[in-house]
């Protein structure tokens, strides 16, 4: 065991615990809506200025595309989100780069933390509803905008320049 964490690189194993945490924070945010405040049972609740709590059990692949109500479909996305959240943690192992660790980190949690609804659910938790800002028609969760986000890093730290070494 000692010998698999020195071959991870510290910005991986910043990487790893990035990851846990966005799992962490999008199963209690998924916990609260569900089974504290019983969004299922109100539907939309409009919250502050264009951002509303909206329930939307997402059974297609990223924002509500390709919707996928066959049971087969539900688990080959499954087995896809977590063979790409595997490939990218054997990727960010090496990581030398903040933007690199950081987005890789950020869509590992945001595939895992999307399977397990796949999982439990048969769907994907939807609930962050900013609709009513006009251009921005999805409902979403927290870790749909963590691999938002991680995938931003990973644009941004592909426009760096490679220092001469």
């Amino acid at each position: 065991m000692g010998a698999l964490l020195k071959s991870i690189s510290k910005l991986g194993l910043a990487a790893y615990g990035l990851a846990a945490f966005v799992i962490v924070a999008d199963q209690l945010s998924k916990y609260w809506i569900l089974y504290v405040y019983d969004l299922p049972a109100r539907f939309s609740t409009p919250i502050a200025g264009p951002f509303s709590l909206t329930m939307v059990w997402n059974r297609g692949v990223s924002f509500g595309l390709f919707r996928a109500d066959a049971d087969l479909v539900r688990w080959l996305l499954t087995i896809f989100s977590i063979g790409v959240a595997i490939a990218l943690a054997i990727w960010v192992r090496k990581a030398h780069r903040p933007l690199l660790a950081v987005g890789l980190g950020l869509v590992i949690g945001g595939a895992i933390g999307n399977a397990i609804d796949r999982i439990r659910f048969g769907a994907v938790v939807d609930f962050l509803d900013f609709q009513r800002l006009g251009f921005f028609p999805w409902v979403f969760n927290v870790a749909d905008s963590a691999i938002t986000i991680g995938v931003v890093f990973l644009l941004l730290d592909s426009l760096r320049k490679e220092s001469a070494a």
